[in-house]
């Protein structure tokens, strides 16, 4: 079996692919990369998505309105309108980027939690699994959940407790690790990687974040891409002491089980 990788979160869109979004992605697919979702985190980043996908081989889109971005997305019912149109005529495969993020305490949560809401009703009403950012709202970001019940999806770099891992889990989700497994001090998160069943476990470079350790001392700000998933992956087959193709494999098929919009065409030989 050839090894097929899928990266199940990757901002082709983002700034710093504008000027070789094609190359990057080029060179992705020569390193055995052969699918990325590709979320939204806001408005107009969904028709950006929308072109890439559909002129990129592999890529799906997928759209939303970042937690981060809710302060600046306007009159909420509006807002929704206007996401519910690109449901409409660009269908994607997912909704996302969607969550909570509790870093920035000044952040306005109440309207973080209602956009959050609206986009899950979005979701259930389009039978859409959703991308999750969940950054130091984990317990918050279930609560929803349990109160909007979705189809599922993916928890994006997960770093929770193994209970809250099996909270997403008996809700359908998978859970999301990239860069922050290959750092030897991200204890709780290769401990989590190595001790999760591996059915619960998909991975992800969150390019132009979360560069993996081997980049991190190529810049003041080094750029992460979809390219360095397979080595991310390689990590992950010696923390769990198997074998990589054995990575390759069932972290694309458990994408694929939440994410059934791309094509089983992925699995080639």
């Amino acid at each position: 079996m050839r090894r097929m990788w899928l990266d199940t979160h990757c901002h082709l869109s983002a700034p710093e692919f504008a000027k070789d979004c094609e190359a990057v992605w080029f060179l992705a697919r020569q390193r055995g990369v052969s699918e990325a979702l590709l979320p939204a985190v806001d408005l107009n980043d969904c028709a950006a998505v929308a072109d890439l996908a559909a002129h990129m081989p592999g890529c799906a889109p997928a759209y939303g309105i970042h937690p981060l971005f809710v302060a600046e997305a306007g009159e909420e019912g509006e807002a929704m309108t206007r996401l519910a149109e690109f449901l409409e005529k660009m269908p994607p495969i997912a909704i996302g980027e969607i969550g909570l993020d509790g870093m920035d305490k000044e952040a306005d949560g109440a309207r973080q939690e209602r956009f959050f809401l609206a986009q899950l009703r979005l979701a259930k009403k389009y039978d859409l699994p959703v991308v999750l950012h969940v950054r130091r709202a984990v317990d918050a970001v279930l609560r929803g959940l349990r109160q909007v019940r979705v189809e599922g999806g993916i928890a994006h770099a997960f770093n929770g407790s193994i209970e809250q891992a099996k909270a997403f889990m008996k809700l359908g989700f998978k859970l999301g690790f990239g860069g922050a497994l290959t750092y030897p001090g991200s204890r709780r998160i290769r401990a989590l990687a190595a001790e999760l069943p591996l059915e619960a476990i998909v991975l992800e470079t969150d390019a132009p974040d979360i560069p993996p350790v081997w980049l991190a001392g190529s810049g003041e700000k080094p750029r992460n891409t979809p390219a360095e998933l397979p080595k991310i992956g390689n990590v992950l087959a010696d923390l769990r002491g198997v074998a990589v193709e054995t990575i390759a494999f069932q972290t694309a098929a458990n994408a694929r089980s939440v994410l059934p919009g791309f094509a089983e065409t992925g699995l080639m030989s």
